[in-house]
């Protein structure tokens, strides 16, 4: 981005900063400048249902030639046992329409919200959860789950397992009735730090990698679905990198044939969007799935200055795979290595989510 080719470090930072921070207060470094040195042509940001979509309605009719859209985010309507649950669904109720007295009220609130993000160009929708929850579970359980809850009583962990399992179902089959995609960002250990969170807050930098386990109940959940036919393109991001060899042999278990790269296993994530996770990432998934279905890396970054992971991305690709031609490992084809690079980096992605 900065053109800067110095050393960072302690002689040279000061310099640097200086000359960076000049740098992003022109014009030549707003956001949609940034977004044209990178030659992005759409960014898709990640909202939550109640949220009003008003600046990317703003947006949709500018001229840059650079498509915004978004990603449904219904993690506060899911997590039942988290403060604030009532609270919120009186929000979503009021910004849907509809009072949500009932599991039913909550399953019609949040359709509506489906509804009114699918027709202002959603295709996908993203959960950052610490572990898929799949429960056995009744109607009347969920229902009576819900009410208390509603009411202010007190839950078991059983009874908040089994509203997580039921709403995350609902979901994903309406997320497969609209043909979009659902992407489950698995394993963060939040808030670690309690004395931090109390004057900061959440999300302000005391998060680790959680050691859940993941294997039997995501394979569950996603089983339900197949069972069913209403499992919809599907992407799943851990971020214990032990995990990496449970995630690429477990989206082999459900991809059908009907979508190529039906079931992903996602690229690196927050912990593990550097070099070594990159890495790792690609050769569990090269050694146990089909590397060449593979959608690419994610940016996940509410900073525009990130946006160079990409381009970080593509070269760890290429020197992974040139390190293996050169061993012997890969053929020297550099028409089909070559294809195999493009259709990661952008042709694949661009199939897939269909924007």
């Amino acid at each position: 981005y900065f053109d800067i080719y110095d050393l960072l470090n302690e002689k040279s930072a000061e310099k640097i900063y200086i000359e960076t921070s000049e740098k992003i207060n022109s014009q030549a470094y707003s956001t949609q400048n940034l977004l044209k040195k990178v030659n992005a042509e759409l960014v898709c940001t990640t909202e939550d249902p109640i949220d009003s979509l008003e600046f990317h309605q703003k947006f949709a009719n500018n001229s840059t030639g650079i498509k915004m859209s978004t990603a449904f985010r219904p993690d506060k309507a899911i997590l039942i046992a988290n403060d604030g649950f009532n609270a919120y669904l009186d929000t979503l109720g009021d910004v849907s329409g509809i009072a949500i007295n009932t599991y039913a009220d909550l399953q019609s609130a949040l359709r509506k919200r489906i509804e009114f993000f699918n027709a202002n160009g959603c295709k996908l929708s993203d959960h950052g959860l610490n572990q898929i929850d799949f429960e056995n579970f009744t109607e009347s359980e969920v229902n009576a789950i819900f009410k208390k809850k509603r009411e202010n009583g007190e839950l078991s962990p059983e009874e908040v397992l089994k509203f997580h399992s039921a709403i995350l179902v609902f979901l994903s089959e309406t997320y497969h009735e609209f043909g979009w995609v659902q992407q489950f960002h698995l394993g963060a250990l939040r808030n670690n730090n309690a004395r931090m969170h109390r004057i900061l807050g959440p999300d302000t930098g005391w998060d680790s990698i959680g050691d859940y386990p993941q294997a039997q109940k995501l394979s569950a959940f996603l089983n339900a679905l197949d069972s069913k036919d209403k499992l919809t393109k599907t992407i799943i991001y851990n971020l214990n990198p032990a995990d990496n060899e449970v995630m690429a042999t477990m989206i082999g278990n459900f991809n059908d044939g009907s979508v190529r790269g039906k079931v992903q296993f996602g690229s690196g994530w927050w912990f593990l969007d550097q070099k070594d996770g990159m890495t790792k990432q690609l050769n569990a998934l090269s050694n146990m799935g089909l590397i060449s279905c593979f959608v690419g890396m994610l940016t996940d970054s509410r900073s525009f200055l990130s946006f160079p992971r990409h381009e970080y991305f593509r070269r760890i690709l290429c020197n992974l795979l040139g390190d293996e031609i050169k061993r012997g490992e890969l053929p020297n084809d550099m028409e089909w290595i070559g294809k195999l690079v493009s259709d990661i980096s952008y042709n694949n992605a661009k199939e897939y989510f269909k924007f």
